[in-house]
């Protein structure tokens, strides 16, 4: 009677870890990238939170407000980043989003919106605002 032995070889397992490697290789990109999208998306929440304040503001005041003065917070709801208001006067205004350390994004950078709507981004990807 011949005894058979259960149980992978050597050579199996390296195939199979190597397998596993190369899939892991190939979904990690992604993973971060949509991991970056669902941060940008916190930053364009809290842009969008801020410019209905601001029409608010603008709508009981003669010029457009500070920070404070539209009550919106300094920090994105998820805490990735940090919002701004600066040119605020009578007929205009710029709200931007920055990344807050550790949370850096080079592709991004900051988010800026204006007034009349105008978005741009630091970074040296051109299709931040629509990812």
């Amino acid at each position: 009677m011949k005894e058979f032995n259960k149980g992978f070889t050597l050579i199996e397992l390296m195939i199979a870890v190597a397998i596993i490697g190369i899939l892991a290789a190939i979904a990690m990109p992604a993973y971060v990238e949509y991991v970056q999208r669902a941060k940008r998306a916190d930053a364009k929440a809290a842009l969008l939170s801020a410019i209905l304040a601001q029409e608010k503001w603008r709508a009981n005041h003669t010029t457009y407000g500070s920070i404070s003065d539209i009550g919106v917070s300094t920090t994105s709801p998820d805490g990735y980043y940090t919002i701004s208001v600066s040119g605020n006067t009578a007929s205009a205004y710029s709200i931007s989003a920055a990344p807050k350390s550790p949370h850096t994004d080079s592709k991004c950078g900051t988010f800026t919106i204006d007034q009349n709507g105008d978005k741009t981004a630091t970074g040296v990807d051109d299709y931040c605002w629509g990812k």
